[in-house]
Formats: structure tokens, C-alpha cells, sequence
């Protein structure tokens, strides 16, 4: 794979809450990958140093920056804010990347590519062919691959991995979103940005990825997360099938309008018998 000239400035965002063993390893795969790349730490207050140590490194490299949060606000918040950040720096392209090496940062030419090739969203996806997951627990893989088949069906959305977290936006896009109306979590802020993208008729590629389990630290995924996924997008399906409902009803009462009325027009300049 290698690394062509990308058509504008890219800024990779890293959340981080205690990350101290991975933030240096993926920092050095990452420059390496896209040596172009910005990247931003956003740290919520990490109580074992991660702040401390983005700090070092931003100071020997001009291409790391570092955003530091009053405390754990949860993974969309700080993506919110890295966005807006990187809105405000003028970036062409903002990345969504973990800390924790389960996205690889070889891969994210690949995602570049496709926004290059006129993407508004690159997706790294683990579904779709030449996707895959490396050393995931099953119940892990079932929890995944069950809610996005869920997600799915429940927002017509034609997406195989909309919780995926390894993705590329063009900057562009991401001032359409509304992101300050986005509050949610996890999964489901994932759903929720590539729903705002494509209900806004903008373009969503999916690029094969391979997701590789952690190997340092712990995962910050809880039952909290799962459930608050269930519930909104549950509540979004709702809502989405119920406004297509209504603009059937419509579409139907329009036509039955149109026809009565051609119909009356008909008979009134036709000949008496």
C-alpha cells in the first residue's frame, strides 16, 4: 500500500481516557502510515497520565495536537469537539480513530482514498467483502454484527457496518450534520452521524477493514452503551416509519384529489346525451 497526495489536510481524531500503553504505539503507526496526517488527542482527564504524555509528544511533533477535557464526557463528546476543532483549523478531511489499535492506521489510506475519489464518508467496515474481525470474543462479534443487522432494518439504512468507528468525513459534510443537536453514545453516535449523512443525500462508501481486538487495556464498552443504542435507534425507527407512513397518506391523498378533480373537469365538458 502506499501513500499518494491527498487533495487536502487531514486531521485524525484519538479519543483517550487512559490509554497511556497505546497512545505512543499508534501515534508511531499512524505518522508513519500518512505522514501528511494531523492528528488531535482528545483526552477526557485520563487519571494515568495519557494527557500528560499527549503533551510530550505534541511538543516533539508538530503534527500532534492535544485536546484536553474536564473529564469523561464519553466517546461522542470528544469526537464533537475534535470535529469542531478541526472545523475551526480549516481540515479538509477529519478521521475518526481508536487509541487502541483496533483500527489499523495502514488502512487509513485506503479510507482517504475513497474521499479523494469523491466519498463525503468513508467507512471502515468489517462486513462487507475483504472485511473482517481478528481475535474478538464471539459475544462480541454476535453484539456487533446483530445490531447492525438491527440498525438496518429499523432505518432503511444499505449500510453492512454503521457502528463501525474507523471513518473519514469530509469536512464539508460534517457542517451539514447538525452536530450540535448530536448527543448521543457509543454505538449509536455512530448510527447517528451515518444516518445524518445519508439523509442528507450526501455520499457513504464502505472501505474493508480488519478490526483487531485490543491488546492493551480495557474496553470502555458497558451495558449502558448497548442499551442506549437499542433505545434510540428504536426510537428513530419509529419515527422514520412512522413519517413514511404519513407522506404515503399524503402521496395517497393527493393522487385520490387529482383524479376526482380530472374526472369532474371530464364530465363537465362533455356533450349532453
Amino acid at each position: 500500500m502506499t501513500t499518494q497526495a491527498r487533495s487536502g489536510r487531514v486531521l485524525v481524531i484519538i479519543p483517550t481516557y487512559n490509554e497511556l500503553e497505546n497512545l505512543p504505539l499508534i501515534l508511531r503507526r499512524l505518522r508513519s502510515a500518512e505522514p501528511s496526517a494531523h492528528v488531535l488527542v482528545a483526552d477526557d482527564n485520563s487519571p494515568d497520565g495519557t494527557g500528560e504524555l499527549a503533551d510530550s509528544l505534541a511538543a516533539a511533533d508538530d503534527h500532534v495536537h492535544v485536546l484536553h477535557r474536564e473529564g469523561k464526557q464519553g466517546l461522542g463528546a470528544a469526537y464533537i469537539a475534535g470535529f469542531h476543532w478541526g472545523l475551526e483549523h480549516g481540515y479538509d478531511v477529519i478521521v475518526e480513530m481508536d487509541a487502541d489499535g483496533s483500527h489499523p492506521p495502514e488502512q487509513l489510506p485506503d479510507l482517504l482514498d475513497r474521499v479523494d475519489a469523491g466519498a463525503d464518508l468513508a467507512i471502515g467496515s468489517r462486513y462487507v467483502a475483504g472485511g473482517s474481525s481478528v481475535n474478538w470474543p464471539r459475544r462480541r462479534r454476535l453484539l456487533s454484527w446483530g445490531a447492525n443487522v438491527y440498525v438496518a432494518l429499523a432505518l432503511n439504512l444499505h449500510i453492512k457496518d454503521s457502528t463501525a468507528g474507523f471513518r473519514a468525513f469530509r469536512s464539508t459534510a460534517l457542517e451539514k450534520l447538525g452536530l450540535d443537536r448530536v448527543n448521543s453514545q457509543g454505538y449509536c453516535f455512530q448510527v447517528d452521524l451515518t444516518m445524518r449523512t445519508i439523509r442528507r443525500g450526501l455520499r457513504v462508501d464502505e472501505v474493508p477493514i480488519t478490526f483487531v481486538e485490543r491488546e492493551h487495556g480495557t474496553s470502555k464498552m458497558d451495558q449502558a452503551i448497548v442499551v442506549e443504542a437499542l433505545w434510540r435507534v428504536t426510537r428513530w425507527g419509529i419515527r422514520y416509519r412512522s413519517t413514511q407512513v404519513v407522506r404515503q397518506v399524503r402521496k395517497l391523498g393527493r393522487t385520490s384529489g387529482s383524479s376526482r378533480g380530472d374526472s369532474g373537469s371530464s364530465s363537465a365538458g362533455a356533450p349532453a346525451d
